[in-house]
Order: structure tokens, then C-alpha cells, then sequence
């Protein structure tokens, strides 16, 4: 579980942002009100820099950190995937199931996309 500390981190990140942004957007709406009395020209520019703050949250909460937590998650699972089909050899050997129960065990731990057919194993297993 340690593995997947800095993909929690970046998952918390991803999920603050948006409210940073917020949170920016609101202290730039603040500054502009302080210099109500200046020309719609200079207002419209410190409007558009606080509405920035939100954009940038978004951005990067969206559309990068938030994508990358994801595939930091999606690579600690397929890195562990092989200690799964393991343990469940170790299980199923442990409970004293006969070799073929526990092959097709593990056989059924592993990704659809890479599993082999039933077939295939008891096959290999025979050698032919």
C-alpha cells in the first residue's frame, strides 16, 4: 500500500485544485472591488486575470494532474497484478486442492487480455 501514497497524493491534488482555482478567482474578484473606481478598461483586465484562477484549476485538475493519478493508478495495479495470481497459488495450495484447481486458480487471476485457455494450460501441462 505503500506504492500507491504518491498516487493518492496526486488523486488529492487533482481533486483540490478546482477549489484553488475558486478560491482564486474569488480573491481576484476582491482586489478588483477595492479598485472599483478605476476605467471598465482596467476592471475587464483584473476581472479576466481572477477568472483566470478558475480556468487554471480546472486546467490542470482536469486535464493533467487528475489523467495522471490515473494512469499512476492503472500501472501500481498492473505491477501488482502478478503478486495477486501468486497469492492465490499460495491459497489455493493451502487449502489442498490438487495441482489442477490450483493452476486454474491462478489461471483465473490473470487479466482476460493475457489469460490462457483452459485448453492451452492442461495442454502445456500434458506437453504437447
Amino acid at each position: 500500500h505503500e506504492v500507491e501514497g504518491p498516487q493518492h497524493t496526486l488523486q488529492n491534488l487533482a481533486d483540490a485544485l478546482p477549489a484553488l482555482g475558486i478560491v482564486a478567482a474569488v480573491l481576484g474578484v476582491v482586489k478588483t472591488m477595492g479598485s472599483i473606481d478605476k476605467p471598465p478598461a482596467i476592471l475587464g483586465t483584473m476581472i479576466g486575470s481572477a477568472l483566470v484562477g478558475t480556468f487554471l484549476g480546472v486546467l490542470l485538475a482536469y486535464g493533467m494532474v487528475g489523467p495522471l493519478a490515473t494512469r499512476l493508478k492503472q500501472i501500481i495495479e498492473a505491477d501488482a497484478a502478478i503478486y495477486h495470481v501468486v497469492k492465490q497459488i499460495i491459497i489455493a495450495s493451502l487449502h489442498g486442492h490438487p495441482q489442477p484447481l490450483v493452476i486454474e486458480a491462478a489461471r483465473s487471476g490473470i487479466a482476460h487480455s493475457n489469460q490462457p485457455a483452459f485448453a492451452e494450460v492442461f495442454d502445456g501441462l500434458r506437453g504437447r
